[in-house]
């Protein structure tokens, strides 16, 4: 699922050293403007989980190495929400400095957790997807569980959101596995109804 060769993806550190050699740890979570003058802001994302099948499981350990985001343009003409991750060349990718896991047993009933900080352009975005490179799933009646992305894609999170001058993003992208039926495996699915956008200034 974690492509960064493909045309159109940067990684974390190439984008930051483009936007102007802010790539300092000290300085990622900042907002502002870049050497070259070009105003960012920071998209802080962080995962949750709503019932699902989540009660399955003793543990469901999400590791994610970076996200896509895709800048709103004047092509995107599309009123519906999609079902299928997109997998153009439009998209962004922004790497982790390292692969971050979250637990989505422990991040029912409310609770978040933060995956990572992004400095992007100041810009409206038309969705933003988690790289899910592994699951580590155990049963709560013991056993592993299978546990997948649809079609083994990006996970796509379609709510739109803005990038602001000195101004932090929240964006809480909220999932949850389901059982696929009577095969014992399970997907994860995009909560759209959980999936929240707040801004920080």
């Amino acid at each position: 699922m974690h492509d960064p060769q493909q045309s159109g993806t940067t990684s974390r550190r190439d984008y930051l050293k483009a936007a102007g050699g802010l790539a300092a740890a000290s300085t990622v979570g900042l907002a502002g403007c870049s050497g070259s003058g070009t105003e960012t802001g920071t998209l802080a994302t962080q995962v949750t989980d709503q019932p699902g099948d989540i009660a399955d499981f003793e543990s469901c350990v999400i590791t994610m190495a970076g996200i896509w985001v895709k800048p709103v343009s004047e092509e995107d003409t599309a009123t519906e929400e999609s079902t299928t991750a997109d997998t153009s060349d439009a998209r962004e990718y922004h790497e982790f400095d390292e692969a971050q896991e979250a637990d989505l047993v422990q991040l029912q009933d409310g609770n978040t957790s933060l995956v990572d900080e992004t400095e992007l352009e100041v810009d409206t975005y038309e969705f933003l997807q988690l790289d899910v490179t592994g699951v580590d799933g155990t049963l709560a009646e013991g056993g592993d569980a299978t546990v997948d992305t649809p079609g083994d894609a990006p996970l796509q999170f379609t709510q739109e959101y803005e990038i602001r001058a000195d101004t932090r993003t929240v964006f809480t992208a909220d999932f949850t596995p389901v059982k696929r039926g009577q095969t014992g495996e399970y997907i994860l699915q995009p909560v759209a109804s959980g999936t929240e956008v707040e801004y920080e200034e």
